[in-house]
């Protein structure tokens, strides 16, 4: 096997990680070829009544429970114990470790991501796998660093879920409908001058848009009052390079607004 095979296989495998292929079935091979086609028909029992299950996650209640938690905390730890303690997510009996945020939350501006991966699960911690290492080297190229202690030069970041989606699948509506009761009461709490929606889970689940990611980006949006940025989420760059481009153009949308609010000396 040359380089590029092997390089071909590798990219091959991390795309069906990413997709949430995390977990072999079987080890033994199955000969397709050799099952038969047709297998033979059993007595046809009585059809049974099927209703659509509840889904306790998905229901108002628990949008209500989440909104009415949110919005009794008044700090960042408040907010952070009434995720831990609220119930009505299931990803959080799969999940290993609240994932809440990282970075300095006096900086200017906040970073909002998708949902936990593995990395991210087991540490505790946003973007800390290989998409967070791409996403530091992106924002070191504009100035930023989340472990600075200036704040003007440090950034701040959370996700839409708190929770790891089991083999890191796409989050429900229904999770990102509850969810969104947490992120934007912790949005409000740490009250940046500029938001970075990193992804089409965060840009749509945020702005509450049905238009794609690559609609949204590259534009201001209005989220409360703070201008808020759309752009595309670094685990996507790792997929599709040629993409690289249009993100460095956003960092420049960037950091024009950071020149226009003064965080920035004019060009």
């Amino acid at each position: 096997m040359n380089n590029m095979e092997r390089t071909a296989l590798i990219h091959a495998l991390q795309w069906h990680i990413d997709a949430g292929a995390d977990e072999a079935l079987s080890a033994t091979p199955v000969d397709a070829t050799a099952m038969p086609v047709f297998e033979t028909a059993s007595p046809a029992a009585a059809p049974a009544i099927i209703t659509a299950p509840e889904r306790p996650e998905g229901s108002a209640a628990a949008i209500i429970e989440a909104r009415k938690l949110a919005e009794a905390a008044q700090t960042l730890d408040e907010l952070r114990a009434a995720i831990a303690v609220f119930d009505g997510l299931g990803i959080k009996k799969t999940a290993k470790n609240l994932v809440f945020s990282d970075g300095n939350p006096a900086a200017p501006i906040m970073i909002v991501g998708e949902a936990p991966g593995a990395d991210e699960d087991r540490l505790g911690k946003p973007f800390v796998g290989v998409s967070g290492q791409l996403l530091d080297r992106i924002l070191a190229c504009i100035g930023l660093d989340r472990t600075a202690e200036d704040p003007a030069h440090s950034i701040y970041i959370s996700n839409i879920l708190n929770w790891r989606p089991p083999g890191n699948r796409t989050p429900t509506d229904a999770e990102v409908d509850i969810s969104r009761a947490f992120i934007t009461r912790h949005i409000m709490l740490v009250r940046p001058q500029i938001l970075i929606f990193s992804g089409g889970v965060s840009a749509k689940g945020l702005l509450q848009s049905t238009e794609s990611i690559s609609r949204l980006r590259g534009k201001w949006h209005d989220f409360h009052g703070i201008p808020a940025l759309a752009t595309y989420h670094p685990s996507y760059l790792l997929r599709t390079p040629s993409q690289k481009k249009a993100v460095w153009a956003d960092m420049l949308t960037l950091q024009q607004k950071r020149r226009d609010l003064g965080l920035l000396p004019p060009a």
